[in-house]
């Protein structure tokens, strides 16, 4: 049975680390403002202000914060600042028992998508595919902070996942599945093919969602993920957003769903608002989920959090 981590209350202690790219001071002390503004106790790891080029510090460092984070009694939750590159480095040097001995909160979507699968797959902990650091500030819209509270802060059960109102979920190909969701950030999920962390997708709801990659690109990605049986394993597919993703070669997102995606015949749901779009739904991984796309609706069967 998966392991769902304590619930958050106003009051409680968050633990801020930079697992991937570093993120300037300013920006990350603005974010911990408001938090604190929140009502939330911040603490904060000996390395999240590093910057060695594209990293925060070294492989080892990123993962001792973190395992730090887990093995601090007072902290209920675990708050990347950004995601950028690198935080697949961190997974050798996690002690997966210890985690799983100490749930936590483990909140984040792109380059965290590596984590919050591993997590999911080695410590079977849920993790949540929902907001980072940079993402507390006054313009988030309340969209967000009502979907990031009520996966982390509420037991409330059933969810259903709905996006804004005007923006429709698109149910491209028809059926009804129930399967633990996994996934996130599509070249996150590459990234992780043919390694001790590759994502399992057997039995399972495929999320996807991508940003600033040119089509053809995430074509090749998606084909990527074809060739190696992930879409043959799962049970049905979410589509979210692809942010900032330019036509190529006269082939847009949606064309490249329609001929690629819908073809492989499994329950398919799109235009989810996702990660790296400006409305983000929370989505946590490693929970039942019910994926309608005869009735076009998702739905979070269990409570994402312990009481």
């Amino acid at each position: 049975m998966v392991i769902k981590p304590p619930i958050l209350r106003t009051g409680d202690t968050i633990g801020i680390v930079t697992l991937g790219s570093p993120l300037d001071a300013a920006t990350i002390n603005a974010r911990i403002a408001t938090l604190q503004s929140f009502g939330f106790n911040v603490i904060l790891g000996s390395f999240v202000y590093a910057s060695t080029g594209f990293l925060a510090g070294t492989d080892r460092q990123r993962a001792s914060d973190l395992m730090a984070m887990f093995e601090n009694r007072q902290v209920k939750m675990i708050l990347p600042t950004r995601g950028g590159v690198g935080v697949s480095g961190i997974l050798p040097y996690l002690d997966y028992e210890i985690i799983r001995r100490n749930p936590k909160i483990v909140t984040g979507y792109s380059d965290v998508t590596s984590l919050l699968n591993a997590l999911y797959q080695f410590s079977n902990l849920l993790t949540f595919h929902s907001l980072l650091l940079i993402d507390f500030r006054a313009t988030t819209p309340a969209y967000n902070y009502n979907q990031f509270f009520s996966a982390v802060a509420t037991i409330t059960s059933p969810r259903a996942v709905t996006n804004p109102p005007g923006i429709p979920l698109v149910s491209r190909v028809r059926g009804n599945v129930t399967g633990r969701l996994v996934g996130g950030n599509l070249t996150a999920l590459v990234d992780t093919l043919g390694t001790p962390y590759e994502i399992d997708t057997t039995g399972n709801i495929l999320l996807i969602e991508e940003t600033h990659e040119p089509i053809n690109t995430v074509y090749r990605y998606i084909n990527h993920l074809r060739l190696a049986g992930k879409f043959a394993d799962c049970l049905g597919i979410i589509m979210g957003e692809c942010t900032a993703c330019p036509p190529a070669y006269g082939k847009t997102y949606e064309d490249l769903i329609n001929e690629f995606i819908v073809p492989l015949g499994k329950p398919l749901m799109t235009n989810l608002t996702t990660a790296h779009g400006y409305y983000k739904a929370a989505l946590p991984i490693g929970a039942r989920v019910n994926l309608n796309t005869i009735n076009n609706t998702l739905t979070i069967l269990e409570p994402t959090v312990s009481g």
